[in-house]
């Protein structure tokens, strides 16, 4: 399972480092330390908290986004919180910062892409459509 630095979580979340680490040091977000001592927390635990940071209405803070290399320029950080797969097809939630996005994708797509719970993704929107990037 990833795991992400406190800094990564941050991005994800929308807010900044220093918020994440106080929200760390109070205990509303598991963290374990890596063999250089820094600060790590898992993909499914921050999945679990960017959902129950969004139904709070906290974290709406804007992160810095990297530049994009797509036509699609509505892009939406964040980390998988639910996959369902069928047999053909597959639906994809992502929480970026106070925003869920669902996308409906083949399963094959989702399968290449390595898309489970508490891996960080980028939701693009063009038009009607999102497009799944893996981060």
């Amino acid at each position: 399972m990833q795991s992400y630095t406190i800094g990564q979580a941050a991005r994800l979340l929308g807010v900044s480092p220093d918020t994440a680490r106080r929200w760390a040091d109070a205990g509303r977000v598991k963290t374990h330390r890596d063999e250089g001592g820094r600060r790590l927390i898992d993909g499914r635990d921050l999945a679990a908290f960017s959902i129950e940071l969004a139904a709070s209405g906290a974290g709406t803070g804007s992160g810095e986004e990297e530049p994009s290399y797509t036509s699609a320029r509505n892009a939406f950080a964040g980390i998988v919180t639910a996959v369902k797969l069928g047999d053909v097809a597959a639906q994809v939630e992502i929480q970026a910062g106070p925003h869920r996005l669902v996308s409906l994708l083949t399963r094959e797509a989702v399968e290449e892409l390595g898309l489970e719970v508490g891996v960080e993704a980028t939701a693009r929107v063009k038009s009607t459509n999102v497009h799944i990037d893996r981060t």
